[in-house]
């Protein structure tokens, strides 16, 4: 038996309400480019409207002029989705609950989840969105996942019930050692004065 090898998310795709709504939610408020539009092909009566979030995958979203947005929160059970989640510049975050109040869209404001700052609301149809911003960068030639995999190693050695900054710090201090090397006999830290 093998593991069949993901690489990926390759797209998502949403159910709408008309398309005006989807293009005025992906891109006038999140700025996704609207970038491909075709039928479903699975239902001639709806749309298919395609969205690159900012890394060149997709969000679609199926449309019918005959559905109208429906703000009631999406199921949660188990096998729904709970919510999807942006990726946002430290300086786009800062600036989204203004964004948010101007447009009425209520928030939960800012929370702090140890390795990132999020926002969430919902759009149209009800789906929880989160904007989120890691308070890391990945040192040169590791991910993300690089890093939260090392500093839940850390957090989990510590005993810490959550992760915070000290982890992330100390696992990309960690990563940098192991993947860099040094002419230095000792890399130990030092005290220069």
């Amino acid at each position: 038996m093998r593991k069949i090898q993901a690489q990926g998310v390759h797209h998502i795709t949403l159910t709408g309400a008309d398309r005006q709504t989807s293009i005025d939610f992906w891109e006038g408020l999140l700025a996704m480019p609207f970038v491909f539009d075709q039928p479903n092909l699975d239902d001639p009566d709806e749309g298919h409207l395609y969205f690159d979030p900012g890394d060149g995958r997709l969000i679609t979203v199926f449309t019918n002029e005959t559905r109208s947005p429906n703000p009631r929160r999406t199921p949660t059970e188990p096998g729904c989705v709970h919510h999807l989640a942006f990726n946002l510049s430290r300086a786009s975050l800062l600036q989204a609950i203004e964004r948010l109040e101007e447009r009425g869209i209520s928030h939960s404001g800012m929370k702090d989840r140890g390795f990132m700052d999020s926002i969430y609301f919902t759009e149209p149809m009800g789906l929880l969105i989160e904007l989120a911003c890691y308070k890391f960068e990945p040192p040169f030639g590791c991910s993300h996942a690089d890093v939260m995999i090392r500093a839940h190693q850390l957090r989990v050695a510590a005993g810490d019930y959550n992760i915070q900054e000290k982890h992330l710090a100390d696992a990309i201090e960690q990563l940098v050692e192991t993947r860099q090397a040094s002419l230095s006999a000792n890399r130990a830290p030092a005290n220069p004065y």
